[in-house]
């Protein structure tokens, strides 16, 4: 049996640093939970040069990617805001290139993925990266089935997630892969998280419901109304914010959701009152405050127009993801 699993995770300057801290993390408490055998996990650049995360913190690195030889369990590489000009760096593309083949498995978290995409790594595979930056993906290597709806995907021996925290899942895969579920459960805990979210988990949580791409616009605004709940997203603030008239606001809207801009607010406050209903014991006053609605009534009202069913009926149901809309439902004004 080999003696250690090891793992390089390739960085580079304004790399995310939760990608970085979350699976190295996960698989130091899996070696605290007794992995046999454990995981040796090592930072790995160019030159084995200090690199500056995209928060400015400055991380040191272990190894020169340059000099790793033998073989490699896992070659990871993070995402970030630099990752666009990591994937076209013909140095660093290269190396993974070279890792690659070294590797019995190759991961990439969120935009990590275009550095695999431009070392080849996947050439006629499916892939996810995060979901604002499918398309992008997609249009810079065709090669490359994207596809933006699972946290993670397998294809082979080649692993793509999506945005931050998906890193984890990943991770927590990857250790029931090796490990067995027992210790990938042990590790979730300790974490104070799931265990873990399935693969095929829409990455968008149940509040964040983005339009289909096409419209950067609309998804930006979308993301803002899913942090901002309790602001006001009437169309016309919502407008102000895009830079764009109310009318070419509903245009957009309309041409990209299928809908107008109110009922897709009101969709995403409902959602989110749901996943507060069925995580947490607010009260339905209390939920509807923090979702932006003007009280518990109108609150039951968005349920029964968007859900088909009360807010109790929501809170009672056993452990499953909230129901999709009913069909033909529409969600009142709030």
């Amino acid at each position: 049996m080999e003696q250690t699993r090891r793992v390089l995770v390739v960085a580079y300057d304004d790399a995310q640093i939760l990608d970085i801290a979350c699976p190295s993390g996960a698989l130091d408490i899996a070696n605290r939970y007794g992995a046999d055998p454990p995981y040796t996990v090592e930072l790995g650049t160019l030159g084995r040069r200090a690199v500056r995360s995209s928060t400015g913190i400055v991380l040191g690195a272990a190894r020169r990617l340059e000099g790793v030889t033998g073989r490699l369990d896992t070659l990871m590489v993070v995402g970030g805001a630099g990752s666009e000009a990591a994937s076209a760096d013909p140095r660093l593309v290269a190396q993974v290139a070279r890792l690659a083949e070294r590797s019995r498995r190759v991961a990439a978290v969120c935009t990590g993925a275009a550095v695999l995409a431009a070392a080849g790594l996947l050439d006629g595979r499916r892939a996810t990266t995060h979901w604002g930056y499918g398309e992008g993906l997609a249009a810079r290597y065709p090669r490359v089935a994207v596809d933006t709806a699972p946290l993670y995907i397998r294809d082979g021996n080649v692993y793509t997630s999506a945005g931050v925290t998906s890193a984890l899942d990943l991770t927590l895969s990857l250790i029931e892969d090796d490990h067995g579920a027992s210790l990938a459960r042990s590790v979730a805990r300790e974490l104070v998280t799931y265990l873990h979210r399935p693969a095929d988990q829409a990455q968008l949580s149940v509040f964040l419901s983005a339009p289909p791409s096409g419209s950067r616009a609309v998804a930006e605004l979308m993301a803002y109304a899913a942090g901002h709940l309790t602001a006001d997203l009437g169309p016309g603030a919502l407008a102000a914010r895009a830079g764009v008239s109310t009318r070419q606001l509903t245009r957009l809207f309309r041409a990209h959701t299928g809908t107008t801009p109110a009922r897709a607010v009101r969709a995403a406050r409902t959602e989110a009152a749901a996943h507060l209903v069925r995580t947490s014991r607010l009260s339905l006053a209390a939920v509807a405050r923090r979702c932006g609605f003007r009280s518990a009534q109108t609150l039951r009202e968005a349920f029964i127009g968007h859900y088909g069913m009360s807010g109790d009926t929501i809170r009672r149901m056993p452990d499953t993801p909230v129901p999709k809309a009913a069909a033909g439902q529409q969600t009142p004004a709030v």
